[in-house]
């Protein structure tokens, strides 16, 4: 009996997610061809960069999600770490776009090769609890320093 309420119980959590992250999901996928991406952003670098991905129109989650992890990053880090917000409807030619094989909302954080996606965490947490968000951002940029 205990293990059915388990498994009840993630899917749930699972189904909970993907509604949540449904509204900023609709947009399509841009096919032309864009920018390459240049030499020195292919280059390994030790610096962190946190990148938020989203579409023109945006629920309040999408909105907390940007305004937390900004205020969170320059809180913590100041100008050692870069946020920047990213529209994929708007910027369709952003190398980005490609790089990251982006069609939805997205936060990630990369250092060089190493890349962490928290757009789960991030949308489970923004709006309802944004010191436990704040934490795993910080968490999570700490081990790529």
């Amino acid at each position: 009996m205990k293990k059915l309420i388990s498994t009840l119980s993630l899917f749930l959590l699972v189904g909970a997610i993907s509604v949540s992250a449904q509204c900023c999901n609709g947009a399509t996928t841009d096919n032309s061809t864009s920018t390459k991406v240049t030499c020195a952003e292919n280059k390994k670098s030790s610096e962190v960069k946190a990148y938020y991905f989203h579409a023109t129109r945006r629920c309040a989650t999408c909105e907390a999600v940007e305004a937390v992890s900004k205020e969170a990053i320059k809180e913590y880090y100041g100008d050692k770490v870069t946020f920047e917000s990213i529209n994929r409807e708007e910027e369709k030619d952003n190398p980005l776009l490609k790089k990251y094989k982006i069609s939805g909302t997205k936060l990630l954080i990369i250092n060089g090769d190493k890349k962490v996606d928290l757009t789960n965490d991030a949308f489970l947490n923004a709006r309802t609890n944004p010191d436990k968000f704040k934490s795993k951002l910080k968490s999570t940029i700490d081990s790529m320093l």
